[in-house]
């Protein structure tokens, strides 16, 4: 099988993250197992998702890892030309559901393993699939704990997510929580004499306001991003049961994503302080007043330089690209911070494409990839 072929199967998995992702990884595994590949799976609590670590070639801590995840978005509410499960050519474009985001890469290192299969190897070749990225990098936690466990190490981490085949320097991290805010609530009618969870929320609302207003002005600053500092957001406020009862509890639901010098602890414990000067004054009237955070996710940032020998070796295989920093999150830092391994994001096609109604991929970029990869095979069989 082709990249396309393998890419039209793979695309026929519905595995969007609130799904299982089970008969794409019984098809891979499948088809790793008989090309020589020893496979082990990570099964999540559930048992109904899993990551996937593969190998060939001698053991030995100088391998190459190909990551990517095997979820991809929902396409509910979006309008679709056509069957987005259902891989459709038109001209020099293939779309579908995760044909850029990200199981392009994904058939591409299939594609890649079927050549290793009939070479000898000096070094290993490892595949890496994770389950829940598109949900906060949440999978491929127990896969990167599994492999600290087994003290794994390899030459080179690269994460496939789509950077239009440009070398991946780097990241923001993200950090998710939630603010619980309480009051006192009651009848509105005497409104005055209680104290509104919602008001609370808006004041912490302006305080997050207050606060990214300073990152941009004299916090960390890194000119490779469209967004040179870290910024605070926030994406949803609820709280209230109805017009004529004040609220005694609202929450905001803020996410801060952060350049990888700054450390978003830092940031969240400015905000604690702001939430507590908040309620501090209410406490002389209302002795339960509070704002609490809760953090819910977080992975983190990433940043290679660009001087780095891994970066180097990826020169030597891609002399053309160019480099870049991505807006969007992966799971390279959590590669990085976890198993010390050099890594690199590095990709077909561009997240521009990902995400969207008939979500795309230029069959020229999988070439590209191909191309690539085979350039890394070539070098793990050189003595």
């Amino acid at each position: 099988m082709d990249t396309i072929e393998l890419l039209e199967t793979l695309v026929g998995f519905e595995t969007v993250s609130k799904d299982t992702n089970l008969p794409l990884l019984d098809f891979v595994t499948a088809y790793l197992i008989e090309r020589g590949f020893t496979c082990r799976r990570i099964a999540d609590e559930t048992g109904l998702k899993a990551n996937l670590i593969a190998s060939i070639g001698p053991q030995g801590n100088d391998g190459i890892i190909l990551s990517g995840h095997t979820d991809v978005v929902p396409v509910a509410g979006q309008s679709w030309s056509s069957n987005p499960f259902r891989l459709r050519r038109d001209g020099g474009r293939l779309y579908g559901r995760g044909a850029a985001d990200m199981k392009g890469f994904l058939a591409a290192a299939l594609r890649v393993a079927d050549e290793a299969s009939h070479m000898r190897l000096q070094r290993p070749l490892h595949l890496a699939l994770s389950h829940d990225e598109e949900i906060g990098c949440i999978g491929v936690r127990s896969l990167l704990a599994d492999l600290k466990g087994r003290s794994f190490k390899a030459t080179l981490c690269i994460v496939g997510e789509p950077t239009s085949m440009n070398i991946g320097l780097g990241h923001k991290g993200k950090l998710a929580a939630r603010a619980t805010c309480r009051g006192v609530g009651g009848h509105s009618a005497v409104a005055p004499q209680l104290l509104n969870a919602i008001h609370l929320a808006a004041d912490f609302v302006s305080a997050l306001r207050e606060e990214q207003a300073e990152i941009a002005m004299s916090g960390a600053s890194d000119p490779d991003f469209d967004i040179a500092y870290s910024t605070i957001h926030a994406g949803k406020i609820s709280g209230g049961a109805a017009l004529n009862v004040v609220a005694d509890q609202a929450t905001v639901e803020f996410e801060i994503r952060h350049l990888a010098q700054d450390d978003p602890a830092i940031i969240l414990a400015r905000l604690q302080a702001r939430a507590e000067e908040i309620v501090r004054p209410q406490r002389e009237r209302f002795d339960n007043a509070a704002i609490k955070i809760n953090v819910d996710n977080a992975y983190p940032g990433f940043s290679i330089g660009a001087a780095s020998p891994a970066v180097a070796l990826l020169r030597s295989w891609l002399p053309s690209a160019e480099t870049t920093k991505v807006s969007f999150g992966t799971e390279a830092g959590l590669y990085a911070e976890t198993l010390n391994i050099p890594t690199i994001v590095i990709g077909p096609g561009s997240m521009n494409q990902g995400h969207k109604p008939d979500e795309y991929i230029d069959v020229d970029q999988l070439s590209a990839c191909d191309t690539f990869l085979d350039r890394i095979l070539s070098s793990l069989a050189k003595a």
